[in-house]
């Protein structure tokens, strides 16, 4: 954050991130990595909040979510919003 404005990708970011951890949190199903997912969504916000994630850690996290959560249909659209998002932080965006 410089001068009171965050980069907007930090913000689709956060607000991918916060969609996809209520999605989650209100999802009735458990399944074995569920604490995996949540745990990742965490560490996503968190280098978010530090204003210049880390974009490999940034894809690590990303592709450990999918895993832990990419068999649950109804979390599909949230997921793909938080890959976009993190997309945003890839060189080739940034033309």
């Amino acid at each position: 954050m410089a001068g009171g404005h965050e980069d907007p990708r930090v913000t689709e970011l956060r607000t991918a991130v916060s969609r996809l951890r209520r999605q989650l949190a209100a999802h009735p199903a458990e399944f074995p990595d569920r604490g995996i997912a949540e745990e990742e969504l965490a560490a996503l916000d968190a280098m978010a909040l530090s204003g210049s994630p880390d974009v490999p850690r940034l894809r690590r996290s990303l592709l450990l979510i999918a895993a832990a959560i990419g068999s649950v249909s109804a979390l599909r659209g949230a997921l793909r919003e938080v890959r976009e998002a993190v997309e945003l932080f890839s060189p080739s965006s940034r033309n």
